[in-house]
């Protein structure tokens, strides 16, 4: 398994672990990481799929990471 497919492999592990036991915040930072690894994956779409729950996440708990992952997807839909 290639070092990126192990990091997938990792945070949607990590993902399942946050939802199981309801730390949304700890998925919305999950989220945000698995579409900064799809985004230097040049996967945008699939970054953008992870980006916007993060965000809505982030704003729902006035998250001051929030802007900076809407900083992220506003520059990954302006590239694809």
């Amino acid at each position: 398994m290639s070092t990126t497919g192990y990091a997938y492999a990792l945070f949607n592990q990590s993902l399942e672990i946050f939802e199981r036991i309801g730390n949304v915040q700890g998925k919305a930072m999950t989220l945000w990481w698995l579409g900064h690894l799809a985004e230097q994956q040049g996967e945008y779409s699939k970054a953008i799929s992870y980006l916007e729950p993060a965000l809505e996440i982030l704003q729902r708990l006035k998250s001051p990471y929030a802007e900076q992952v809407q900083a992220m997807l506003e520059r990954i839909q302006n590239h694809s």
